[in-house]
């Protein structure tokens, strides 16, 4: 941390607002990490089966082995950046720096050489996804944990969190459109993806410049290295980041069975892949419908009552998903839509719910540990993603889908209706039953970090005061 932070803390001034600027370049670094996550995500399974010719069930295994792997990472990577200290911060050098070794592993990701017999295949399938999962820790941990640093305003991180989310919902739109037309012939599909990821590692990289150059971590935190057993008993005794990461990783397998299959959706249930730019426009116009609304929705319902509403929201659009006949594309548009007004809910609150939880877990022990909190929920996240992809491979594969790019029979394709709509609105519903028991409210939230504030005056004037903990637990 800087002299100048720290200073700023230590004073008491009020929490500053954040600027334009810095809402944009924030948002800017989502940007870069779905043009390399996202595609991924969207992308991998079909990748894999179509052009590679790897076996849906080979793939989902792959899939819930690395991303596990992937939220191991992020705990290494949030005690790595913890320990952090250097004249920009503990976290923007990682946003920056960190991005040059994702961005080339991007590429090597969807570039397997053609001429690699089928168990090299899928040994560099596992090496190189393992790879860029560790490589993606390293910025997306630090880029998760700038928003707890920037401010502890709760509107300015729900802000964030928005420009966030519009900026996530823009890129994968964008992604759709420059990759969907490919998909429905694989013949030409490799080298598209080698070009398109080569471009996506120029463009990501000025865009994480961009978010390098506009964030500044403002929020007071002691310079003295806490220890993981003190962290650790931060965590453990954190109950809303507990309940938070529970209900993640359910809404999370969701979000990312209904992403790994969506696709397939449009290519073998709608019977046009270019179909999938369709659905993913209304999909992500509700996120961003939602994400912009959220503010209003605060308001009226609060962040945990927002939360709720939008899992139900969400879990009726992928009702409808399933449930939309093949030869009215409209109606599984429709429902594409509601999915996205849920989500957009939910998935935005998850990163205000976390900054909060930084929050709580720095009054009730006197620890601040932004890196390991974001890590702690990021590894939920990954757990989700990975559970959810499995679950939507497995799923295909137990209906008898054929790698390929072929016709499919029809219990394929009733399969695909499943891992799209059924799965996610399971998962979801469990997701809205777990964050029933979140602890913290508005009121108490404000209250908390008044508290904190006090208590840093405190013991900069040479009267530390012990941490209070008959509040929320």
């Amino acid at each position: 941390m800087t002299n100048e932070t720290a200073s700023l803390g230590a004073r008491g001034d009020a929490p500053a607002r954040l600027r334009r600027a810095q809402y944009l370049g924030y948002a800017a670094g989502d940007v870069g990490n779905n043009l390399t996550f996202s595609l991924a995500a969207t992308f991998l399974l079909i990748y894999y089966t179509d052009v590679v010719g790897i076996a849906a069930a080979t793939a989902g295994t792959l899939f819930l082995v690395i991303r596990i792997w992937g939220g191991v990472t992020d705990l290494f990577a949030g005690r790595i950046v913890d320990s952090t200290s250097t004249r920009w911060g503990r976290f923007r050098p990682y946003v920056l720096f960190g991005s040059i070794p994702l961005l080339a592993l991007n590429v090597a990701l969807f570039t397997i050489p053609s001429g690699l017999s089928p168990g090299a295949k899928v040994t560099y399938a596992y090496v190189s996804y393992a790879l860029f999962s560790l490589a993606y820790s390293f910025v997306n941990i630090p880029y998760g944990s700038l928003s707890a640093a920037m401010t502890q305003l709760p509107e300015e991180r729900a802000k964030l969190s928005t420009a966030r989310m519009v900026a996530s919902s823009l890129t994968i739109l964008l992604i759709a459109v420059v990759v969907a037309p490919q998909i429905q012939s694989a013949d030409n599909l490799q080298r598209s993806l080698t070009a398109i990821t080569v471009a996506f590692g120029v463009i990501g990289f000025v865009l994480y410049l961009g978010t390098f150059a506009t964030s500044r971590e403002s929020v007071h935190r002691s310079t003295a290295k806490v220890s993981m057993g003190r962290t650790l008993a931060m965590m453990r005794h954190n109950r809303p980041l507990i309940v938070l990461c529970v209900s993640t990783l359910l809404c999370l397998a969701g979000m990312f069975s209904l992403q790994t299959v969506g696709v397939y959706y449009a290519r073998d249930v709608l019977s046009d892949a270019k179909l999938y730019i369709v659905l993913v426009v209304a999909q992500n116009v509700g996120m961003i419908v939602s994400a912009l609304a959220l503010p209003k929705v605060i308001d009226v319902l609060g962040k945990k009552g927002g939360f709720l509403a939008g899992g139900v929201v969400a879990a009726v659009g992928g009702v409808g998903l399933a449930l939309a006949p093949g030869a009215q594309p409209w109606l599984g548009t429709l429902a594409f839509a509601v999915l996205g007004v849920g989500l957009g809910i939910t998935n935005t609150l998850i990163f205000a719910f976390q900054a909060d939880t930084v929050d709580y877990g720095e009054w009730r022990s006197g620890v601040r540990a932004e890196g390991s909190s974001y890590a702690v929920l990021s590894f939920t996240r990954k757990a989700g993603q990975g559970v959810g992809g499995a679950l939507a491979a497995y799923t295909i594969g137990v209906g008898g889908y054929i790698s390929g790019g072929v016709s499919q029979t029809d219990a394929a394709v009733t399969s695909i209706r499943v891992a799209a709509g059924i799965v996610p609105a399971a998962l979801i519903i469990g997701a809205v039953l777990v964050m029933l028991a979140y602890p913290l409210t508005e009121k108490a939230f404000r209250a908390m970090v008044a508290e904190t504030a006090q208590r840093r005056a405190a013991e900069t004037n040479g009267t530390p005061a012990a941490a209070d903990t008959t509040g929320p637990q």
